[in-house]
């Protein structure tokens, strides 16, 4: 089997830049988790998005092997398989016990229990090219939900009008992506790869409005963590305006002291009866000794 096909050397072409822009995309996650192993915390990172984008990419593996004809398409959701496992193994060994077990889970129900459900059914139930529709729909199905995983940082994007957790240069290649793909699935006349990238090239050019539009705009940490410092503050002033200042302000200059003497003369008070009660307790004296009560005088 050739590469480039001679009949439309387009195929070959838009499955290389494909290629190019998709590897872009599966490594732009590699930051995060450089960051999780220098800190060895996950640091509360959800491990859904990488089970679900190894599902895929197995998914269309099978898919192109079935179909025949699109190699393209096999080389980079095998190096995707090989990225997002290495993300999954760094997750699981950093995450909290609870998250580590979680993501086990959908990883063996998922990854494991999912395909290989999937693969029995197109493989036994199936013939032909009822099995290339079958496997083709299915694949789309889970492309798109991967394609539509994007949405959760869209919607925190207009929440907070804020850019600083969606990279512009990732936005473009998410868009390249999905035009290159898309050209991929109409060259080849094949409809289960054009449909999900049709999805992927509409989430891609919303998230470039997005950035046209809120690119001025003050970052999330700013926005968020300075209303959290200022009812920190309020509420401390408050508490010290009410315990601390207010009592000296309304105490005029011209008088005297009193308010202070009694203070101090009720601590002598209790220091002399804590003194008193120490003694008794040391001379083990059934009558206490009046000469160790002590005075308090106003």
């Amino acid at each position: 089997m050739g590469l480039i096909s001679a009949d439309n050397p387009w195929v070959f072409i838009s499955g290389l830049l494909g290629n190019i822009s998709s590897l872009v995309v599966f490594l732009a996650p590699l930051p995060t988790f450089i960051r999780v192993c220098k800190k060895k915390s996950t640091e509360g990172f959800q491990s859904i998005p990488y089970v679900v984008s190894l599902f895929s990419a197995m998914l269309w593996i099978y898919y192109a092997y079935v179909k025949t004809g699109a190699f393209l398409l096999i080389t980079i959701n095998s190096f995707g398989c090989v990225i997002e496992t290495l993300y999954i193994a760094l997750y699981i060994t950093y995450a909290p016990k609870e998250a580590r077990i979680f993501t086990l889970r959908i990883l063996l129900m998922l990854d494991f229990g999912v395909f290989c459900a999937i693969l029995l059914i197109t493989h036994f139930l199936a013939k032909g090219s009822n099995r290339v529709q079958l496997l083709g729909w299915i694949s789309v199905v889970f492309a798109t939900s991967v394609f539509a995983a994007p949405l959760s940082i869209i919607r925190q994007v207009i929440r907070t009008k804020s850019v600083e957790f969606m990279p512009f240069y990732l936005s473009i290649m998410l868009t390249l992506s999905a035009i290159m793909w898309l050209l991929y699935g109409i060259f080849l006349k094949d409809l289960y790869i054009a449909i999900p990238n049709v999805l992927g090239f509409i989430f891609g050019m919303l998230q470039m409005v997005l950035h046209a539009v809120y690119r001025k705009h003050k970052t999330v940490s700013e926005d968020v963590k300075l209303p959290e410092h200022c009812v920190d503050v309020t509420n401390v002033s408050t508490v010290t305006d009410s315990d601390d200042h207010r009592v000296p302000e309304t105490v005029s200059s011209s008088e005297p002291p009193q308010v202070h003497d009694h203070r101090m003369i009720g601590m002598t008070c209790k220091s002399q009866n804590y003194q008193r009660d120490q003694r008794e307790k040391i001379m083990d004296s059934p009558n206490p000794n009046p000469n160790l009560l002590g005075t308090c005088e106003a």
